[in-house]
C-alpha cells in the first residue's frame, strides 16, 4: 500500500469519526459542541493568541508561571516536618 493510500484511509477514518461526533452532539442536543465542531470543519485549525494590553495600550505577554490554577477542590498545604514525623509511627 502506498503512503498516499494510507494517508487517504486515515483521513477518511478521521472524518467519519468527526461526523459521528457531530451527529451524536446533535442527537443529545449538545449545541455548544455541535457548533464548535461545525466551525472546525468550516474554518479548520485556527491558532489563538493570548494577548493582553496594559494601561498604555502596549501589548504584554502572559507568563504561564503566573497564571492562577482553578481546581474544584481546595489546595491542601504540604505537611510540615513535625506532622510528617507524627504520621510515621
Amino acid at each position: 500500500m502506498r503512503l498516499a493510500d494510507i494517508s487517504r484511509t486515515k483521513k477518511k477514518t478521521y472524518m467519519k469519526a468527526k461526523i459521528e461526533e457531530l451527529e451524536t452532539n446533535s442527537n443529545i442536543k449538545n449545541i455548544r459542541d455541535l457548533y464548535r465542531g461545525i466551525n472546525d470543519f468550516k474554518w479548520g485549525y485556527q491558532p489563538t493568541a493570548n494577548i493582553v494590553k496594559d494601561d498604555k495600550g502596549d501589548l504584554v505577554a502572559n507568563d504561564v508561571r503566573q497564571t492562577e490554577i482553578h481546581t474544584a477542590e481546595p489546595l491542601v498545604p504540604e505537611p510540615s516536618a513535625s506532622e510528617f514525623e507524627l504520621g510515621r509511627g
